[in-house]
């Protein structure tokens, strides 16, 4: 059977303890090879030292625009009253952002990766607003300067700066199961999604996708992918 480059990347690294947690486990017992971070996460600091522990594990940045804090001073604009992102996982019936205050502050959530040291995989973004059609420019221009690629999910005319040929988001909610994972098929590269966590005291009060986080976890520290899998 023909080999496929299958990347199996856990999005939320750095939100909180114990879903830091259940990415490490999920790659040492595991098939994540990948994981992409929240700067503005809970758990940043947590997650930066395990990183150093387990180098084999690659880490982008997980963009962040419609959850907690923006982290440059020049985004009010994206922001509500109290400081926290304006946008939410509805965000294409939103109010779009100007291009340049969304460049800035994910240029800032990059450079504070860039500053603990590790080096960057690749970009990817929370609920994916990156593909969202009203400032997909942007995560095209910032691959282009750091010199790195993105999740594919939309920039259909930019497919050279895809980290993999196809994405795939099944594995989560009711397709959290063995039999999606058996399900995918050789041929283009591509990149599975997946989002495995222990239980901790802010994980209820940050998500509302919890307890299949849990079974996430469960399911791939005991899965055994296809030799196929490179």
């Amino acid at each position: 059977m023909r080999k496929t480059r299958v990347i199996v990347n856990a999005d939320d690294f750095g939100l909180t303890t114990g879903i830091n947690q259940g990415i490490i486990e999920s790659h040492l017992n595991g098939p994540v090879h990948s994981t992409t971070m929240m700067m503005n996460g809970h758990a940043v600091d947590d997650a930066v030292r395990l990183a150093q522990q387990y180098p084999d594990l690659h880490v982008g940045v997980h963009l962040v625009l419609s959850w907690g804090k923006p982290l440059a001073s020049t985004s009010h604009s994206l922001m509500k009253a109290d400081g926290t992102f304006r946008f939410t996982s509805r965000y294409v019936d939103e109010q779009p952002p100007a291009p340049n205050d969304v460049y800035l502050e994910w240029k800032a959530q990059i450079e504070a990766f860039l500053a603990t040291g590790l080096p960057l995989h690749h970009l990817d973004s929370h609920h994916h607003i990156h593909g969202w059609s009203a400032i997909d420019s942007v995560i095209v221009e910032l691959a282009n300067e750091y010199q790195t690629m993105f999740r594919a999910t939309g920039n259909e005319n930019h497919q050279d700066l895809w980290l993999t040929k196809r994405f795939d988001d099944r594995f989560y909610g009711d397709g959290v199961s063995f039999a999606t994972l058996d399900s995918i098929t050789p041929g283009l590269s591509i990149e599975v999604m997946v989002h495995p966590a222990n239980m901790d005291t802010l994980l209820p009060s940050v998500t509302s996708y919890v307890k299949q986080r849990l079974v996430e976890k469960d399911l791939l520290t005991r899965y055994t992918p296809p030799d196929w899998w490179i």
